[in-house]
């Protein structure tokens, strides 16, 4: 017999809300994701400070730093203080051996140049630049310029100056006092280059409004299509499986979108450099997709655990058999749950469910949780629900005509 026109319009509306909960579940990561890079001073440290310590990154700005120290050195004033009729003299001699000085000379400034970026000073200063650099994020992000993060046209750079001006002070005190001479530096170092960056930066300025409403959105839909559906526990394991799958994509989008920006790099690009800081940046999203993908993965095993199915009734029938031979030999070793197990045995649905609902909070609640935080959630949850099995024990009532305490009554 064809379902009702009522039911057919709440199955509906129950697939329609369920689909957009799945389209929503990447939306959702990345509005998280651009809100706390964006508003929250340590995330963004989080992110940005392990370039400091990253190998390639080091090595780029190290080439960097050492082109335009050499740039700006001023060798000309080597014959300062020379006099006058000896300069021509010295002048041509410096000239012959121009090529070998400035090789030489170039070497001497990259040494250290490169032991001030393996230094943990320089970790300070890349922390202090990208701190005052964090309140021009938001101004990136809508395209204007300001403090030590700018655009300028397809590019997001970082200002180096402080790292060249503390470069200059080690080149004096290593005995180069040319050094002092050096005038103050500008220099940028590319954090990401694009022809599409206008396009990303309005986008991430709509995320960055959306902010926390997308997931809210995403999960009133899932609610709202579980209730609606006629056979629950599947929509259950649909929409957890549905937002699993729409997490996987975006994953799977961001290492397409990887190779594709890596390749359209121009060739003076250093792309080890520009490997590393695209994958820090999306470090933490990546993150999201794998917790959102365990979540949902997670959620569909407990619902169809739950079911009557031929196989999710027997897992069942094999977790009470095996904590059932626990709880038998735990008894004839005089172990009794006693009233707890009696009062266990009368609410252990609903202590059940408590413990589902304490899990869920706890994942809500924690700042950013991690695969290893849901799988720990997910293993204690699965220990709570082991003991309240084993302290499951109905109670006991007397036989007919055997008096409290005594034997049995004949009839």
């Amino acid at each position: 017999m064809p379902r009702p026109p009522r039911h057919r319009t709440r199955s509906f509306l129950a697939a329609l809300l369920i689909v957009l909960a799945c389209v929503l579940t990447p939306l959702s990561a990345l509005a998280l994701w651009a809100r706390s890079e964006i508003s929250d001073t340590d995330r963004y440290l989080a992110t940005m400070v392990p370039l400091a310590r990253d190998p390639r990154v080091k090595a780029a700005v190290t080439d960097r730093v050492t082109a335009e120290i050499m740039k700006k050195l001023p060798l000309d004033s080597l014959l300062d203080g020379i006099a006058p009729d000896d300069k021509p003299r010295l002048g041509a001699l410096l000239g012959g051996i121009g090529q070998a000085l400035d090789s030489g000379l170039g070497g001497f400034v990259h040494t250290q140049v490169a032991r001030f970026v393996d230094s943990e000073a320089f970790v300070t200063v890349w922390t202090d630049v990208n701190r005052d650099a964090h309140a021009a994020v938001e101004k990136m992000v809508t395209g204007q310029g300001g403090g030590a993060v700018e655009v300028h046209d397809d590019t997001v750079v970082l200002d180096l100056a402080p790292v060249i001006a503390r470069v200059k002070t080690a080149l004096v005190d290593q005995g180069l006092p040319l050094a002092s001479r050096i005038p103050e530096i500008h220099t940028s170092y590319p954090l990401v280059r694009s022809d599409a960056l206008p396009e990303v930066r309005t986008a991430l300025r709509v995320l960055d409004l959306a902010g926390f409403w997308v997931p809210v959105l995403a999960g009133a839909c899932a609610l709202g299509g579980v209730l609606l559906a006629a056979r629950r526990r599947r929509a259950v394991v649909a929409t957890a499986l549905g937002m699993a799958g729409g997490a996987l994509l975006l994953g799977i989008g961001l290492s397409v979108f990887r190779a594709v920006y890596l390749d359209r790099l121009p060739a003076d690009v250093d792309q080890a450099a520009a490997e590393a800081v695209y994958d820090t940046l999306v470090r933490y999203l990546r993150s999201a997709v794998r917790v959102t993908v365990t979540l949902g993965l997670l959620v569909a095993l407990g619902a169809w655990a739950i079911g009557g199915g031929r196989w999710a009734r027997t897992v069942r029938g094999g977790w009470r058999a095996g904590l059932g031979s626990v709880r038998r030999v735990a008894g004839r070793a005089g172990l009794r749950p006693g009233p707890v197990g009696r009062f266990v045995h009368r609410w252990k649905a609903a202590l059940g469910w408590l413990a589902v609902a304490l899990a869920a909070l706890a994942f809500v609640l924690w700042s950013h949780p991690t695969v290893l935080v849901t799988l720990c959630l997910a293993l204690g949850l699965v220990a709570v629900l082991a003991v309240l099995e084993l302290l499951d024990e109905p109670g006991r009532g007397r036989e007919p005509g055997r008096p409290e305490g005594g034997a049995a009554v004949s009839p």
